[in-house]
């Protein structure tokens, strides 16, 4: 783990393929607002699995900061 508490090995012990495919497939016949309504309801839930809100805040921040080069972009 990172001092923000985010991990950087392979959390998904080589099965990140899979677990794309399991989010990819899941918004397979959504429209827009029901697959926002279900990213919504994904991060809500994993958010109480982590629990921890500094790690919560970190990934946040991460998440945001990896969308600043396609707004600039625009």
């Amino acid at each position: 783990m990172t001092k923000d508490g985010l991990r950087q090995d392979d959390g998904f012990s080589g099965g990140a393929d899979g677990v794309y495919e399991s989010l990819i497939h899941a918004h397979r016949g959504l429209g827009d607002e029901e697959s926002a309504a279900l990213n919504a309801r994904l991060v809500l839930i994993l958010a109480h699995e982590v629990g921890d809100p500094a790690v919560l805040a970190a990934a946040i921040a991460l998440a945001r900061r990896s969308l600043r080069p396609a707004a600039e972009a625009r």
